[in-house]
C-alpha cells in the first residue's frame, strides 16, 4: 500500500482562513491531505485532471471543488491541459471556524448540508462559479480583515444553495463517518454495506425495514436521488476502487469479492460511472501517488 502525501499547511491558529492565489503553466503539487477544509478555483485549465477521492475527470475553463474531510485525497495534475497561464486561488480554512452551534441554527442549515456533502468532495457548475468568481478573486487580496470573513460566509451561502452541487467521491471509498437524514435510509445503507458482497436483492432490505419493495424504491430514490441498484453499485465501487489504488489483486478477483458476479457486466458498469476501464482507474490514481 502507497501513502498520500500528508500537507502542512501554513494556516495558523490565529487566523480564520488563509488564500493562495498564484499563475502558472503546470499542476506539480502530488495527491494529498490535510486537516483543514479547502476551496478550490481554477481558471483557464481546462483538461487538467482533478482527482478526488476516487473521481477522476477532466476540468474545463472554470473549476471549483470544495473539500472538507482530512482524509480524502485529492489533487489536480496538468495531463490534457495547454493552457499557457492558469490561475488558481484555493482557500484554506480550519474545520472548526463556522462549527459549533451556530450551524446547528436554522439560517445556517445549507451551509451544514453543504459541508457534509463536500466529506466527499463537491464541485459546481459554471453558472454557479461565475455567480462567486469576482469575490473569490476580491478575497484573494482582502482578507486580513473580519469583513473578509463574512465575505467568506457569503461565498459559502451562495455555494451551499445552488442547485448544481455535486458529490465527486464515492461514500464508501472515503474513511469518514456517514450520515443520512432518515433512520430508514441509514438502516438501508447499512445493510447494503453489510452484505454488498452476496447477492443481496430489494426484497431483502425491504423485509429489514419494513416496507413494501415499490415503496422502498420510490422511498430511496426520493431521498438519496438514486434507486436500489444503483446506490448498491456505488457501494460496491467504492470498495472497488479502494482496493484497486491500495492493493495488487487481479481485477477479476477484487470484482467477484465485491459482489460482481460477471466480469463483463462489472467492466461495462465501472466504465460508465467512472469513465474508464479498471485497469485505467488503477493507472490513473497510480501516476499521481507518491511515497512518503
Amino acid at each position: 500500500m502507497s501513502y498520500i502525501f500528508r500537507e502542512i499547511t501554513p494556516l495558523s491558529e490565529k487566523d480564520c482562513f488563509m488564500v493562495f492565489a498564484r499563475k502558472k503553466k503546470e499542476f506539480t503539487f502530488p495527491l494529498h491531505v490535510h486537516n483543514e477544509y479547502e476551496l478550490n478555483f481554477i481558471e483557464n485549465g481546462k483538461g487538467a485532471k482533478r482527482i478526488v477521492g476516487d473521481s477522476i475527470e477532466e476540468i474545463d475553463d472554470l473549476e471549483l471543488a470544495f473539500i472538507a474531510s482530512p482524509s480524502l485525497e485529492h489533487g489536480w495534475f496538468t495531463h490534457n491541459c495547454k493552457s499557457e497561464e492558469i490561475k488558481e486561488i484555493t482557500i484554506q480554512f480550519h474545520s472548526n471556524l463556522f462549527r459549533g452551534n451556530m450551524l446547528d441554527k436554522n439560517q445556517f442549515r445549507s451551509i451544514k448540508g453543504l459541508f457534509d456533502r463536500a466529506v466527499y468532495g463537491v464541485t459546481f457548475s459554471k453558472e454557479t462559479i461565475e455567480k462567486v468568481k469576482s469575490e473569490i478573486i476580491s478575497l484573494s487580496t482582502e482578507y486580513a480583515s473580519a469583513l473578509s470573513v463574512l465575505k467568506l460566509l457569503s461565498i459559502l451561502y451562495t455555494l451551499s444553495i445552488s442547485p448544481s452541487i455535486r458529490e465527486l467521491s464515492g461514500r464508501t471509498f472515503n474513511t469518514e463517518s456517514q450520515s443520512y437524514d432518515s433512520q430508514r435510509v441509514e438502516k438501508t445503507h447499512t445493510y447494503m454495506l453489510e452484505n454488498y458482497m452476496r447477492n443481496i436483492k430489494l426484497s431483502d432490505v425491504a423485509s429489514v425495514v419494513g416496507m413494501a419493495e415499490p415503496s422502498l424504491s420510490r422511498f430511496l430514490k426520493q431521498k438519496t436521488g438514486r434507486n436500489f441498484v444503483s446506490l448498491l453499485n456505488e457501494i460496491r465501487l467504492g470498495h472497488v476502487t479502494r482496493m484497486l489504488i491500495d492493493t495488487n489483486r487481479p481485477i477479476e478477483e477484487i470484482c467477484i469479492d465485491c459482489g460482481f458476479n460477471n466480469l463483463s457486466n462489472f467492466n461495462r458498469i465501472f466504465k460508465r460511472e467512472k469513465g474508464c476501464t479498471p485497469s485505467e482507474f488503477r493507472e490513473n490514481y497510480k501516476d499521481s501517488r507518491i511515497f512518503i
